[in-house]
């Protein structure tokens, strides 16, 4: 588990890393999307994904690694929107940002922590495509979700949702890097 946990900040770093980067360029525009928008955002790249891992032709020189990494960093803006709530103009410097992505990785990790102790690293068994689809099959649930209003009967809500598609991400991510 040591290994594990010694890979996601690897991983992480990358995609904090990035996210810095682009908070530099844009500041933080993101913070006028909805959550479906960011949900929307999500899925074009699972879906992308899916369509490298489907199809023999790539017409656009950008692989998986990159979308995964988008995953991850849209995931944690929209943890961030969840509690923060949607702005109508950017209202947070790159400290602040960074500051909130990290309290909502740290969380997130967490969580991967608990599961993987749980669940005995099954994940390292599983399939990049396998870990695709169940990105793809979060992003289904918070779109229903997000019809229903945000309101579940008995299942997790939105957060457990993107949580989970970071961490698939990040594991999905650790396979790339080890083939």
């Amino acid at each position: 588990m040591q290994d594990t946990s010694k890979q996601y900040d690897a991983v992480i770093a990358k995609c904090r890393a990035l996210f810095i980067n682009k908070m530099r360029d844009y500041g933080s525009a993101w913070r006028i999307l909805r959550l479906p928008s960011l949900t929307d955002q999500i899925f074009i790249k699972a879906q992308r994904i899916r369509g490298l891992q489907q199809n023999d032709v790539r017409k656009v020189d950008e692989g998986e690694v990159s979308e995964f990494i988008g995953i991850i960093n849209y995931c944690a803006m929209a943890l961030v929107q969840l509690d923060k709530g949607v702005v109508e103009q950017p209202d947070l410097n790159t400290e602040e940002a960074t500051e909130l992505y990290d309290e909502k990785i740290a969380i997130t990790k967490q969580l991967m922590l608990d599961k993987n102790h749980d669940y005995g690293e099954a994940w390292r068994d599983m399939r990049v495509s396998s870990l695709t689809d169940l990105i793809l099959q979060k992003l289904l649930r918070v779109k229903q979700i997000e019809d229903n209003a945000g309101k579940t009967i008995v299942s997790e809500g939105i957060d457990a949702n993107y949580q989970d598609m970071i961490n698939y991400a990040v594991f999905a991510l650790i396979h790339l890097e080890a083939n």
